[in-house]
């Protein structure tokens, strides 16, 4: 079992950047996919990047393809998610989730989730 917290997230003005981070508990954290995801009120939730166990396959929305960029750090049981040139479309509630399979796909099968870092971007 894995335990997930994001942060980061914060107010920012479009055309900024933000990182968030997704700390995990246990030492199994190498063996979890992870996908973050975000949500728009009336929307529902959808995956923008994921990454596997290793690090060495990411996938990305094309909504955010080439704007942000998904990484992890083994050791340090997190996962980032750098996000440059925002949008005020971007602004939602977003998480991280982790499975313990990796598919480059986009689907929301994921087992373990955290609570949520808002991310807002103003015009």
């Amino acid at each position: 079992q894995v335990q997930l917290v994001e942060s980061g997230g914060k107010l920012v003005q479009a055309g900024g950047s933000l990182r968030l981070s997704c700390a995990a508990s246990g030492r199994t954290f190498s063996t979890y996919a992870i996908g973050w995801f975000r949500q728009a009120p009336g929307q529902e939730r959808e995956c923008v990047a994921a990454i596997s166990r290793s690090g060495g396959g990411t996938i990305y929305a094309d909504s955010v393809k080439g704007r942000f960029t998904i990484s992890r750090d083994n050791a340090k049981n997190t996962v980032f998610l750098r996000m440059n040139s925002l949008k005020p479309e971007d602004t939602a509630v977003y998480y991280c989730a982790a499975r313990n399979r990796w598919q480059p796909d986009l689907s929301n099968e994921y087992t373990y989730w955290g609570q949520g870092t808002q991310v807002t971007v103003s015009e």
